[in-house]
Parts: C-alpha cells; structure tokens; sequence
C-alpha cells in the first residue's frame, strides 16, 4: 500500500495526500501569479479530510494551499518554507483544539502577526469572543458562506 495518494480535478488541480504524515499539499499549475508574484500560502486546517478538500479546491486557483488535519500538524506546518501568510483553522478538533493552536501561535514572536480566521460549527457570541481572545484575527461559523470567507480571506490577506 502506497503512502501517497492523489485525486486529480480537470481544470482545478490535483490533491496529493500524504497519509502517514496527514499534511497535504494542493498542487497547482504553478505557483505563479499573472505578473511573475508568487502565489500567497493559505494553511488551512481542519481535522474533516471533506473540508480540507472543499476549501484547498475553493481557494487554490488564487492561493498556494497547504493543509494539516490537527493542531500540532498545523504548529509544524507553519514553520515550513513558503511560510503561511494566513491560516484558516477549525476550532473543534481532537488532541490539541484550535483554541490552544492559536494560543501557541500567538506565542511564537515570529508568528504574532499572522493572521488566523477561526472556523467553527459554534456560532454563539460568547463563541466569537472566545476565538477572538486566543488569538484569532477573525471568525466564521460553519457551514461557512462562501463569499463572506472569501471577502474575510482578501481582507486579512497581507498585501
């Protein structure tokens, strides 16, 4: 048994996932803008492999997406090159939550700055506020509306 696996979309990509690793990477046709830019990195991180899939597939014509399936994968993750220049994490997760993932990034001085838009299913004020004093730039509840996360993702995205 191969310990990658890939699933190919006419006109959108491929998606190879590494399976003992649990890290994936959306390929694209090139990690080129119109104009010479690189393509800024979106790290999105959801333990539900469906929604990794769906939003890499959303964001990946205008973003290099990266992808973890839990906290301390998205902790390693940022660290790799290119860097994430925001992350999108889930907020409901086994082991480490995202509450605690967004406070551990926070601690890290080269991180403090990187913008993190929360993603949860928990849709109460108190909730909001809650992701907002971990650390999270922004939030959004489940089942996401997809223009207003992609409205989120053009404002926090660093210029």
């Amino acid at each position: 048994m191969s310990d990658l696996s890939f699933r190919g979309v006419r006109g959108i990509g491929s998606l190879f996932t590494r399976l003992r690793c649990s890290l994936m990477t959306i390929a694209t046709r090139g990690d080129v803008r119109a104009g010479g830019l690189e393509k800024q990195t979106i790290l999105i991180v959801d333990d539900t492999p469906q929604n990794l899939t769906i939003l890499g597939e959303l964001l990946q014509p205008s973003y290099r997406v990266r992808a973890a399936n839990s906290g301390e994968r998205a902790l390693r993750a940022a660290g790799l090159q290119p860097r994430p220049d925001l992350i999108l994490l889930d907020v409901m997760m086994p082991e480490m939550d995202g509450y605690t993932a967004m406070r551990e990034i926070r601690n890290r001085p080269e991180w403090r700055r990187l913008p993190i838009i929360a993603l949860t299913a928990k849709a109460m004020k108190d909730d909001q506020e809650k992701c907002l004093a971990a650390g999270a730039n922004d939030y959004i509840a489940k089942p996401l509306d997809v223009e207003k996360l992609l409205s989120l993702v053009r404002v926090w995205m660093p210029k």
